[in-house]
């Protein structure tokens, strides 16, 4: 063998090593995507083209792996549901108030559930009024409590310092997740707003009516969303104990030269800047998972992607950890290591060698859809070739629900279709509410861990099997999931097809 052809053929077999090892994907992962509509990417659709185009992007989604919906329905008190107490978003028809005459939360807990992904409501709890809103509903918060906002930098928000505020706020969350069957409460990083150079946000007379004693405004300011907080979790739970309250903040905690226990970075903070203590949220468990918006890319001069990561992996794992990934600014950037490709890459391998790291969020769903730098196909071929479980939340509930019943193979007028009775539940949480089916060949181990084995993860108690002439067997292996996706007890069967 020529010298040359021996190192093409050693190069080529380490590129293909390395691809196999970075798309080896762990059972469990969080993998979502956010839908945004402040964008204005819905705004004056026909429920048919909304829809139309929400199927999309649902549908790329699904196709990339992911298993977990964020959707904003919340935009400056406004709603993108059914609400009595505030007006339909114009973000839907272009008139605050008017209504369009479909539910596009029920729509997308519906599209979401049958996909097999999550559906989290995702809500800003301050913001009444961004600039380009002109005319607002006589229905909306502003217009009915009016001294309970204040204005700054040409927008409008809720007074953070007011109790009234506090309850308005979790009579909102109460009301969702009363009324509809969301998996989770859902928060970005918008708290107090980002601030303007020069300009304080205009809240000296609520400071002195509700100070609280402290001497500090920016403590104060901190405590407020503390609390605000902390009975947004309260809410949740007592309306229904499986839901979850998660936040994705800003990506910068507190910078080093602020704090010795900061990250090594330079830029706007969560804590003095928005005052979003979002370490003491994690600590205490007021949040049931934690989604850093880390943006930027590996090399950044002010926020490097490869410190952040770590200083959140490290300083962030009290609850559940996942990762905010911006697409484009992704593909833009080259890998540091290999500048013929971009950083996807790079940062899928960093963040699955981190083991309080537990998944990522894509930024944003549209994106997706455009695939640029062959994002999703990559997502799809590689990173997310086989499905995942979402992590389990054990600090709500640990306990496994009851084995499927009855498994048994049936031929139909649609071929052989494997199923299964659901289990006994005596409570909500011990209800099982998906399945996974394992496939694996006759005589194989039957491994549980490898997510290569697992054909489906459904809500239905059937799966409709491929047809092989009766030349194969197969053993398959049918567990349930509980709300909180807590996995049951394997039962198996032998198939002939």
């Amino acid at each position: 063998m020529k010298i040359k052809t021996f190192f093409s053929m050693l190069i080529a077999g380490l590129i293909s090593m390395t691809l196999q090892a970075q798309s080896v994907a762990p059972k469990r992962e969080f993998r979502g995507a956010w839908i945004q509509c402040i964008n204005g990417q819905f705004q004056g659709m026909t429920a048919q083209k909304m829809q139309s185009v929400l199927t999309t992007q649902l549908n790329a989604l699904q196709k990339a792996g992911i298993n977990a919906i964020i959707f904003q329905i919340r935009a400056e008190a406004d709603a993108l549901y059914q609400s009595s107490y505030e007006p339909w978003s114009r973000f839907l028809t272009g008139v605050q108030g008017q209504s369009p005459q479909w539910d596009p939360l029920q729509w997308m807990i519906d599209e979401c559930h049958k996909r097999g992904m999550e559906l989290h409501a995702w809500i800003n709890p301050y913001r009444a009024r961004i600039k380009s809103t002109r005319t607002l509903s006589p229905e909306h918060p502003i217009n009915k409590y009016p001294k309970q906002f204040l204005e700054y930098a040409g927008q409008q928000y809720f007074d953070p310092g007011l109790p009234e505020n506090r309850k308005y706020i979790c009579k909102i969350v109460r009301d969702i997740v009363t009324r509809y069957d969301v998996d989770a409460i859902h928060m970005d990083d918008y708290f107090y707003p980002y601030p303007t150079p020069g300009i304080d946000f205009p809240d000296q007379l609520s400071f002195a009516q509700y100070g609280r004693g402290y001497a500090d405004k920016g403590d104060w300011r901190r405590d407020n969303v503390n609390v605000l907080i902390k009975e947004i979790h309260e809410t949740v739970r007592e309306c229904k104990p499986w839901v979850k309250f998660g936040v994705s903040p800003f990506g910068i905690y507190r910078n080093q030269k602020s704090d010795p226990n900061g990250s090594l970075t330079n830029g706007l903070q969560n804590y003095d800047d928005l005052y979003a203590d979002v370490l003491l949220w994690v600590n205490n468990g007021w949040v049931d998972y934690n989604i850093p918006q880390i943006y930027w890319e590996i090399g950044h001069k002010a926020a490097d992607y490869d410190t952040l990561i770590r200083w959140w992996a490290k300083h962030a794992s009290a609850r559940p950890l996942f990762i905010g990934q911006d697409i484009h600014r992704t593909v833009k950037n080259a890998d540091p290591q290999n500048r013929l490709q971009h950083q996807l890459p790079a940062k899928m391998k960093l963040q699955r060698s981190l083991p309080t790291v537990q998944g990522s969020c894509q930024w944003y769903s549209a994106a997706v859809v455009e695939n640029p730098g062959n994002y999703a196909t990559l997502l799809e071929k590689n990173y997310h070739r086989y499905p995942a479980l979402i992590p389990t939340s054990p600090f709500m509930d640990d306990k496994a629900p009851g084995k499927v019943k009855k498994l048994k193979m049936s031929w139909t007028f649609q071929g052989p279709v494997l199923m299964w009775k659901e289990p006994k539940a005596k409570t909500e949480l011990d209800k099982a509410v998906q399945y996974v089916v394992y496939r694996f060949d006759k005589g194989e181990k039957v491994n549980l861990n490898d997510p290569s084995k697992i054909v489906t993860i459904t809500r239905e108690n059937f799966i409709i099997l491929p047809y092989d002439e009766g030349k194969v067997k197969y053993q398959y292996v049918v567990t349930a999931l509980d709300r909180l996706h807590n996995e049951s007890k394997a039962v198996k069967k032998q198939v002939k097809l």
